[in-house]
């Protein structure tokens, strides 16, 4: 089923929603809109930092309206398990309002958590955190060893040095939980909608040309600007993700910008291995103008 303001000539299709994934700068926020506009719906963002209000340059927030982008302070923590929640209503409600909707977005997890009904860890107390957290700083072996003893499974995936994960499977073992899931879902093809996952391909020279454009547009938009006055206000340990937000905050401006440019390409290149892994996913050239791409994928979900 398409959009009920989808153009009159585009027959029915037997996906309820169109997701767009691509690498960074790789132009899947453009293609995915114009893809929202012939099928008559919206874009849901999938992206982890675009929640936030207060970084639309760093974040590379699309400037049409987009649900799901900037609905949270800066000063606010977000885990996936709200975001899923969300993105679950937002599609849902497109889905009942036009027939379809459009996903989009380059944080893997994000994508799936939109996508399918994931078994998420819950969030834990402030204060269990912060007692995992003053137990590995304190001694990094001995928290290693109590992870090994509340939930042995999470500690055969987790290394010992990796203080992030360490407290996150320790803080879930002290109340019940496990950073295991009993089923893996994260890469299946199951989907709660009728879902068609298309990925953006581009040679990794033309995406980094891209990368580097798009950061000095960034520059130029006053992104220094833009990320001094974040820091005047309190910033959340999950909006300060936000790629390159400390280096710009505290490194000279050619180096800054350099750091920048270094991180998102590593970053690309991290998301172009998520869409390997995508069994579903179907891959179109993403090196074209966004008209030409958004009308391969409106072509793969609604035939004329």
């Amino acid at each position: 089923m398409v959009g009920w303001g989808a153009p009159w000539d585009m027959t029915s299709s037997r996906f309820e929603v169109v997701a767009v994934f691509g690498p960074t700068a790789s132009g899947k926020t453009a293609a995915a809109e114009i893809v929202a506009t012939q099928l008559g719906t919206e874009v849901v963002s999938a992206d982890a930092l675009q929640v936030y209000r207060g970084l639309p340059i760093l974040t590379n927030q699309p400037a049409s309206s987009t649900r799901l982008v900037a609905i949270r302070n800066l000063s606010e923590e977000f885990s996936v398990g709200e975001y899923a929640q969300l993105a679950h209503e937002a599609i849902d409600e497109l889905v009942r309002a036009t027939g379809a909707a459009v996903v989009a977005g380059g944080t893997g997890l994000y994508l799936r958590a939109a996508l399918a009904d994931l078994e998420l860890p819950p969030a834990v107390e402030a204060e269990t955190r912060a007692r995992c957290e003053s137990l590995y700083d304190d001694d990094p072996g001995a928290a290693y060893v109590r992870l090994q003893e509340l939930d042995p499974a999470a500690a055969e995936i987790v290394h010992r040095n990796d203080r992030r994960r360490v407290v996150r499977a320790l803080e879930l073992a002290e109340e019940g939980g496990s950073l295991v899931p009993t089923s893996d879902r994260l890469w299946s093809t199951e989907t709660r909608r009728p879902t068609k996952v298309v990925g953006l391909e581009m040679p990794p020279e033309r995406l980094e040309q891209r990368i580097r454009a798009r950061t000095g547009e960034m520059f130029a938009r006053g992104l220094i600007e833009e990320v001094n006055e974040a820091f005047a206000g309190e910033i959340s340990r999950t909006a300060e993700k936000a790629l390159g937000l400390r280096e710009l905050a505290e490194l000279p401006l050619e180096l800054a910008r350099e750091q920048l440019i270094a991180r998102t390409t590593r970053y690309a290149a991290y998301q172009r291995k998520w869409m390997r892994r995508i069994d579903a996913l179907v891959m179109i050239n993403g090196d074209r103008p966004p008209e030409e791409v958004a009308g391969e994928i409106v072509g793969l979900v609604c035939p004329r």
